[in-house]
């Protein structure tokens, strides 16, 4: 009897008779029989429990030619994904392997080369603390974990880039792991500027046609390097020597549907299964990987100073309450737009710099209400407001809902429906009547929807052909311009009062990012330094107190003293279970079913859940998604094991769950919204 993961919502494997035909070995992709149907399967191994005579198995049926098995090391990981996560394994292996079948014939395209041809270049010397960091890392000693903690502009992206050297000098290939919203041409170009043709790129940009290419290219070995986002990890590649993961804090890299993966977590132990080195490099660390690094866990590089001895740039705090006592203020000037900002921009505009505002909110206004009746527009199918867009248009951000506005109310037929708020639209809206002579682009993503349109974008900055960027949090990441030395945010306050626990976090990583595309290229000589203009509300926010004297390590270990008596993350570990269905007290009462399983469990295996702690449940801050009525039931707990097997338990037999009901884990959560 052998063992076999199937395609299929099943957390246990299913065992079927050996072919007789074929000798099935472990990791081989196979087809079974299912049902009345057919679906691919990964052979497991031999089933080590004598099953019973009078149960007729049905037989393995083909192996699947087309694919490689997968080796001992990569199922292993894969395996490990499945149950840390609580996800079938067949599920879980359909994400390594390739949206299309393996063509001969080259197929002209009149897209552009997923990876362009370029001339190398030379290498550039390394400061002190670059070459601090390298000396400090071996890649011939097997599994050890890096945390390289460098201001932005300190060079990590050229310490990477030196490690793959020696990766690739060692015979060894490696896998650059990135947020998708920091995979941006530049990025690509430096690495193909260093390794040529050794080099393939993976994002959701690509066509399945150019995910396949690329994915044969390098589990054949024809390139030697793998540049890609999370689902990168997933390419199993053979004799992996190193695993870089950039902007590790990003909470991007967590997947958020079906399997709800961490990337940076699964490429920790990717490197650990794999008995390599694993970077983990940021500006802003999260906080698990920071105390992993204080508890010894991960090898912490710091590197405090940015390249050429930059300045990093001066952040100025500009309190909006009192913009409107402010004498000096032009009558001119809109309402989201401090006199302050205004003048740098001017002055700027004048220097022939470039100038960079963020606002994370997109459109032109997030609230429309009646004055008279106090009727707002909201989505039908969500419990959020619709946000208004060019042309008139009442869009949900969530389900993607569309309406017309309309001016009289539709509630009470007396009143007119106002616009409030702000969004990256109506930002770019006024800065055209303010600057007409001004060359603006907007980047959010609305205006950028795929790869071709963000490389225009930034070939446009970099040869000076905007003046003025407004844009999203795409804005915030990876991004460097030489001209570019004002950096505004409109309103920093966006995410400061979230109900999230990471909240405090995030803001403080979106301004600390934000601000490091300022004054990257100042010369020291000169005495210039970019310039941070940071509009607030509340000038008291944590966030923003650190985040203007570029104090990381103020405020990590400030945040780390306000979860501790909680018991957040990363003290004790967390999972989610989210219970959704279209009818609201249908998914209350399967929400009361759930902690009653819970507390079941608990009450009876007290010795293996001892201080596993059980909230919920208690409607989602978004309450209703796309029709879906949302709860949430949280377990914490010091030992992830035990509440992995808790959770396990409670999802052991589904038969007791509503057909109309949905329950979702989601282990490690990064939002609770």
């Amino acid at each position: 009897m052998i063992r076999v993961a199937v395609n299929a919502p099943l957390l246990e494997p299913l065992s079927y008779l050996e072919n007789p035909n074929f000798k099935s070995q472990r990791g081989d992709i196979v087809n079974v029989p299912l049902g009345r149907r057919t679906t691919m399967g990964i052979v497991l191994g031999e089933d080590p429990v004598v099953r019973s005579s009078e149960i007729k198995y049905k037989a393995i049926s083909s192996k699947e030619e087309q694919w490689p098995s997968f080796d001992d090391t990569f199922l292993k990981w894969l395996e490990w994904i499945a149950d840390y996560y609580i996800y079938p394994l067949g599920q879980v292996a359909q994400q390594a392997l390739p949206p299309l079948k393996k063509t001969i014939k080259a197929r002209a395209s009149k897209r552009p080369p997923v990876v362009p041809v370029l001339a190398r270049k030379a290498k550039p010397s390394l400061t002190d603390e670059q070459a601090a960091c390298l000396d400090n890392i071996d890649l011939t000693k097997g599994f050890s974990a890096h945390l390289v903690h460098g201001v932005t502009g300190s060079g990590k992206t050229e310490i990477y880039l030196r490690l793959f050297e020696q990766c690739l000098q060692q015979g060894k290939k490696g896998i650059f792991l990135l947020p998708e919203i920091s995979l941006t041409p530049q990025l690509v170009n430096r690495f193909v500027e260093r390794f040529g043709d050794e080099v393939a790129v993976f994002h959701s940009q690509l066509t399945d046609r150019e995910r396949t290419d690329q994915w044969w290219q390098i589990v054949e070995g024809e390139k030697k390097i793998l540049i890609g986002a999370r689902s990168a990890l997933f390419c199993p590649i053979k004799n992996l020597g190193l695993v870089v993961v950039d902007e590790e804090h990003e909470a991007s890299f967590k997947q958020d549907e079906k399997l709800k993966y961490n990337g940076r977590d699964c490429a920790v132990m990717l490197a650990r299964y794999s008995q390599c080195a694993v970077i983990l490099g940021s500006a802003t660390p999260s906080l698990e990987s920071w105390k992993n690094a204080q508890d010894g866990k991960y090898v912490l590089h710091t590197m405090k100073s940015r390249v050429a001895q930059r300045p990093m740039p001066n952040i100025e705090t500009i309190d909006m309450r009192l913009e409107k006592e402010n004498t000096n203020r032009k009558p001119h000037i809109p309402f989201w737009l401090s006199q302050s900002l205004f003048d740098k921009i001017e002055v700027a505009l004048d220097k022939k710099e470039q100038v960079a505002l963020l606002l994370n909110r997109r459109g032109l206004a997030n609230l429309v209400f009646c004055r008279t009746c106090g009727y707002s527009a909201e989505c039908p199918n969500c419990d959020v407001s619709l946000i208004l867009h060019a042309r008139q248009h009442l869009v949900c951000h969530y389900c993607d809902y569309h309406e017309m506005y309309k001016l009289k109310c539709p509630d009470c037929s007396e009143g007119e429906l106002s616009p409030m708020g702000l969004g990256t639209e109506k930002v770019e809206e006024d800065l055209r009547l303010l600057f007409p002579e001004a060359r603006l682009a907007r980047a959010d993503r609305d205006e950028i929807q795929s790869r071709t349109e963000m490389e225009e974008l930034i070939a446009n900055m970099e040869n000076q052909e905007i003046d003025i960027l407004v844009g999203t949090q795409m804005i915030a990441k990876g991004l460097d311009f030489p001209k570019l030395n004002l950096v505004g945010l409109v309103l920093a306050d966006v995410g400061f009062n979230l109900p999230d626990f990471r909240a405090t976090e995030k803001s403080f990583q979106l301004i600390a990012q934000m601000s490091g595309r300022s004054g990257r290229h100042v010369d020291q000589s000169s005495g210039e330094v970019g310039s941070v203009v940071v509009q607030t509300y509340n000038t008291t926010h944590d966030s923003l107190i650190y985040a203007q004297n570029h104090d990381y390590t103020g405020f990590v270990e400030h945040e780390l003293r306000c979860r501790e008596p909680l018991n957040y993350p990363p003290y004790q570990k967390m999972i989610v279970f989210r219970i959704q269905s279209m009818t609201s007290d249908l998914a209350q009462s399967a929400a009361q079913m759930v902690k009653s399983r819970l507390t079941t469990i608990i009450q009876k295996y007290e010795s293996h859940f001892s201080g596993v702690e059980v909230l919920g449940p208690a409607f989602a801050p978004l309450s209703k998604l796309k029709n879906q009525y949302r709860l949430h039931i949280i377990i914490k707990g010091a030992q992830p094991k035990a509440l992995n097997a808790l959770a396990r338990q409670m999802l052991a037999d589904e038969k007791w769950i509503p057909s109309q009901v949905r329950v979702i884990v989601d282990v490690d959560p990064t939002s609770l919204l």
